[in-house]
């Protein structure tokens, strides 16, 4: 990584009460990046997500961004340093029209950044997600799938330079989930984002990620390529064995 990493955690150690989610987890993502998150259930990933984001205030740790101490930050100031997010159930405006929910995106944080031509509106972001047909509807009209694209396109409209993306392809059939995985691979290509992905389904993220952070009960036990960390014994482990044996 070049210079400052986009995103670094250093130590990120979160406690609920008596709960320790996150147990001193380090990892920097670098410019351009495309990691995913994986863990059995209860291995952190969600709250180590929201720590990256600005959504939890770590216990102990630091979060940087570009070099700007993050740690306990609001997560406006996440914002301001280009971080955007998706949340596990997608947080749309029903009622307002497609393109509408887009505009809220560009309001809230996106007039002030210069945009590649991408994103530079309404219409640009819609076409890049591919929902440009369904601009003038309203939100709860559209499918569950496409209110997950709808999210990304409002997350983008913030102009972030890292986009976290927390469970996209829940709930979608296996030609929506291939098709999410190809819209995310293309985005970071065109806009050169960096893209951390955490997903339940662990076989649909490895075959489209480049490098794996694994947690499992708090603690980081694996950061590689996908190919490293399904011969990680220590993973397989983690898993029983079972969605890594598919994965492999």
């Amino acid at each position: 990584m070049n210079g400052h990493p986009l995103l670094e955690a250093r130590d990120v150690t979160v406690r609920f009460g008596g709960l320790t989610a996150v147990n001193r987890v380090s990892a920097g993502f670098g410019a351009g990046e495309l990691v995913g998150i994986i863990g059995p259930n209860g291995a952190g990933k969600t709250t180590f997500f929201n720590a990256l984001s600005g959504v939890v205030e770590p216990t102990a740790g630091e979060l940087h961004a570009g070099g700007v101490r993050l740690t306990g930050a609001r997560p406006h100031r996440f914002a301001q340093q280009g971080i955007a997010r998706t949340f596990q159930t997608p947080r749309v405006f029903a009622e307002l029209s497609v393109a509408a929910n887009i505009g809220f995106g560009l309001q809230f944080a996106g007039r002030h950044r210069a945009a590649p031509a991408l994103l530079k509106d309404e219409a640009a972001i819609l076409a890049l997600i591919g929902l440009a047909p369904q601009a003038a509807l309203p939100a709860a009209a559209i499918t569950p799938s496409q209110q997950r694209l709808l999210e990304i396109g409002m997350a983008l409209a913030t102009r972030p330079r890292l986009l976290l993306l927390d469970e996209v392809a829940a709930g979608l059939t296996e030609g929506e989930v291939e098709a999410m995985a190809r819209l995310i691979r293309r985005l970071r290509d065109e806009l050169d984002l960096t893209v951390i992905w955490i997903e339940h389904a662990v076989t649909t993220l490895l075959r489209h990620v480049e490098r794996v952070l694994v947690l499992h009960q708090g603690r980081k036990i694996a950061d590689g390529t996908p190919a490293e960390v399904v011969r990680n014994a220590e993973v397989i482990e983690a898993y029983l064995g079972d969605e890594m044996a598919e994965a492999a």
